[in-house]
């Protein structure tokens, strides 16, 4: 049995860049087991697989393997899955069952290019334990005065959890070197997913760093559902007006420059997330042999 597996940038900035996801659209027949093969054999922080709904069902089912474990949502992955789709059918609004709860993602174009924008599951977020940031700032080689004090450290979640953690300087976030092996440690302590490190150009425009350790990854050029627990997050503490389309720059430390922008809107517990995907040339694992 082969599987076919397309290659997305999602999130890509002036159609360069973005956070490349490994895309199944006919995944039905896979075990968890071959899922999990294939996410590893790709590399990839993240390989969506889709499971098409059958005729009773309007609901499509999208799982997230990263090459360590299973993860309930990734939002470059969505993005990827949705414009695959879009190339393959043309625009339309999809429904996804994922393991975080119903997401909807709707794909049009814009400027000539595909655009998908996905609606996250309700945000929440809380504040974090005083110990817990010392523990995260040894990890980072930060000190409490590196902090922004405009925005609180918090836990964020919008299908995942995520650390929010502003800094007061550019130049904190350009040099990050990390110690892999204890923020991993911790983060799989506190069920993190991510760690949002962001400056703030302005009250609308961030810049991000993500280490992903949990996904076996250093850092994540482009993290959809941590910039839409970002959204949630700015807007519960009331660090921007709202309706608002906040923009975050991703990955350009890492040489993929990302774009994600997020729209907070009123009335709503969720947050919206759009970006641009782009199709990545073939790879030996476009027809994997999973016998």
């Amino acid at each position: 049995m082969n599987a076919e597996v397309l290659r997305y940038a999602a999130f890509t900035e002036d159609g360069r860049g973005g956070n490349p996801a490994g895309v199944v659209l006919k995944a039905g027949v896979l075990t968890d087991a071959q899922m999990l093969a294939i996410a590893q054999a790709i590399g990839y922080s993240e390989t969506a697989f889709y499971m098409p709904a059958d005729p009773q069902s309007a609901e499509s089912e999208l799982r997230f393997f990263s090459p360590v474990a299973e993860v309930a949502f990734c939002g470059h992955a969505t993005i990827a899955t949705a414009v695959a789709l879009a190339d393959r059918n043309g625009p339309a609004r999809l429904r996804f069952v994922t393991r975080a709860g119903p997401i909807s993602v709707s794909t049009g174009l814009e400027d000539g290019h595909l655009v998908a924008t996905l609606t996250s599951p309700p945000t929440t977020t809380r504040p974090l334990d005083e110990r817990v940031l010392d523990e995260v700032l040894a990890t980072l080689g930060w000190a409490r005065d590196h902090l922004d004090p405009r925005y609180p450290v918090h836990v964020a979640y919008a299908g995942n959890e995520h650390l929010m953690l502003g800094v007061r300087a550019r130049d904190t976030l350009a040099g990050l070197a990390y110690d892999y092996p204890a923020l991993q440690e911790l983060m799989a302590h506190e069920g993190w997913t991510t760690t949002h490190l962001f400056w703030s150009e302005n009250a609308t425009s961030f810049h991000a760093r993500n280490p992903f350790p949990p996904g076996g990854v250093v850092e994540d050029p482009a993290t959809g559902a941590s910039a839409a627990a970002f959204g949630g997050y700015l807007r519960d503490l009331g660090l921007v007006p709202v309706p608002a389309r906040v923009t975050i720059h991703q990955g350009h430390d890492m040489g993929s420059p990302s774009q994600l922008l997020v729209d907070v809107l009123p009335g709503t517990a969720s947050v919206q997330v759009s970006g641009g995907a782009t199709r990545l040339a073939l790879s030996p694992y476009d027809e994997m042999d999973l016998r």
